[in-house]
């Protein structure tokens, strides 16, 4: 199985493809774009995108993809994301004046860098800071990024769990042209619309509340080319084959213009 992720090789998206799916081949993809594209032509059976992230919330380009695409979610996973300061080999952390790193892992650890004193700068990737660390030949220059990563360019770990929240996971999706049939434990996708009226989410809403449907996520996005009106995409757990969720969906669907079924997958714990 060819898996397409995100990043340069040791980005944690690629972590989170051996965490859930084992010892598979891995493609590296520039954008989240090409990440769908490569599932969609058939060059990779799976695809690995972050979703959430349980301190910088909702990674929304990948929420609008999901639409955008006639692909299914088969998969979940939580990734326990662990930053690392990263510099040449034999460079101490007080001869560090700068740090690069993807946007996200720097607010990650800001905190620590601060205390640090140094300079910080914004680039494409995790693992991506580490290849440019190792091209510039900057000493003076550090990264933040995964233990991976570091190993993979012949860089140093300067100092390991440099982010701020220990509670830092991010949930990561694997998408595919075929949906699946999960087992007992289960979690199911979907999107819809709703007119702008009185009371449209309330009863949308409660067509889990009356058949005690556990939703473990809401999140709203805007709909393109309706200003003020909205898509609705919810997580809640159980599968398509139980004949609860069925009615449940066949109740939303008297009150939702659109929904479509974004997938149902095995549910990950995050133990």
């Amino acid at each position: 199985m060819r898996v397409a992720f995100q990043g340069e090789a040791g980005a944690f998206s690629e972590e989170a493809c051996q965490q859930l799916l084992g010892p598979v081949e891995t493609q590296a993809c520039e954008s989240f774009d090409d990440v769908f594209e490569a599932v969609a032509s058939g060059d990779c059976e799976r695809g690995l995108i972050p979703i959430e992230n349980s301190l910088a919330g909702s990674i929304h380009q990948n929420y609008d993809l999901l639409l955008r695409h006639d692909l299914y979610i088969v998969g979940e996973t939580f990734l326990r994301v662990r930053h690392c300061l990263i510099g040449f080999p034999g460079v101490a952390v007080e001869q560090v004046r700068k740090v690069i790193s993807h946007p996200q892992a720097l607010g990650q650890c800001a905190a620590s860098l601060r205390a640090l004193g140094v300079k910080t700068e914004a680039v494409y990737d995790t693992a991506g800071s580490v290849k440019l660390l190792k091209q510039s030949g900057e000493r003076v220059l550090a990264a933040v990024a995964s233990r991976r990563a570091a190993e993979i360019y012949g860089m140093q770990i300067l100092r390991e769990g440099i982010e701020d929240n220990p509670e830092n996971f991010t949930r990561f999706l694997a998408i595919s042209r075929q949906s699946i049939a999960p087992g007992a434990e289960a979690k199911t996708t979907i999107v819809f619309t709703l007119k702008n009226t009185p009371g449209a989410l309330f009863k949308a809403l409660s067509v889990f509340a009356l058949r005690e449907i556990d939703l473990t996520k809401i999140e709203s996005r805007p709909l393109p080319g309706k200003t003020w009106d909205y898509l609705f995409y919810v997580d809640f757990i159980g599968a398509l084959q139980e004949e609860t969720i069925r009615r449940a969906l066949d109740h939303l669907g008297e009150y939702a213009p659109l929904l479509r079924i974004l997938g149902t997958y095995p549910r990950a714990i995050l133990v």
